[in-house]
């Protein structure tokens, strides 16, 4: 169980509440905070919050609401994200191509599961930076670029083609839309049914 407060020193709590669930984060958020308007509930909520509780508060409240997210207990296990030949299983943080294992490090994993998830949408260098780096780690000049290009390295070695992930000049990069009758990508992203 997470606990959020909408006011936090460097990132608000609605957005990292929205950033947890863009990253495929599941675990219950609770909202606690001082804020009680209802355009602030609302978008605790639609930030992927599961609950929201306004200060001040009763603890025997704020207790009964914590266990009945808890007794929610199995939290739905993410299903696996297919592209082309492409999978990534969020729950063991697996990637194959072609049923071959890719070794990617931390940050090459969570590109490709952001480029996923947005499938054949363009996202800016400035969207993956907010995803991929935080404050206390700030990125170096052309790390979008450099990261990028070691992805793509990684699956070409695996069999991808060159274009697997494509670069939309001066707009950032995306996957490429293959014509398929196949589920291109299953989770939180919309199925495809590309044409060429």
């Amino acid at each position: 169980l997470i606990v959020l407060d909408i006011t936090l020193p460097k990132l608000d709590g609605i957005s990292l509440c929205r950033k947890l669930r863009t990253q495929g984060v599941s675990v219950p958020i609770l909202m606690l905070t001082a804020r009680d308007g209802a355009d602030d509930i609302v978008a605790g909520l639609d930030a992927g919050a599961d609950d929201y509780v306004a200060k001040p508060y009763k603890l025997k409240e704020l207790l009964a609401r914590i266990r009945a997210l808890l007794r929610r207990g199995n939290f739905c296990l993410s299903p696996v994200m297919e592209w082309e030949n492409l999978q990534l299983d969020p729950n063991s943080c697996q990637v194959t191509y072609e049923d071959r294992p890719l070794h990617l490090t931390p940050k090459e994993y969570r590109l490709l599961e952001l480029l996923l998830r947005h499938g054949s949408c363009v996202l800016s260098r400035s969207q993956i930076l907010d995803n991929l780096w935080s404050f206390y780690d700030p990125p170096e000049e052309d790390a979008v670029k450099a990261l990028v290009k070691r992805l793509r390295q990684k699956l070409k070695a695996s069999g991808a083609p060159d274009d697997f992930v494509m670069t939309a000049y001066g707009l950032g990069y995306h996957l490429k839309q293959y014509s398929s009758d196949r589920q291109l990508c299953r989770g939180k992203v919309p199925s495809y049914a590309a044409s060429a």
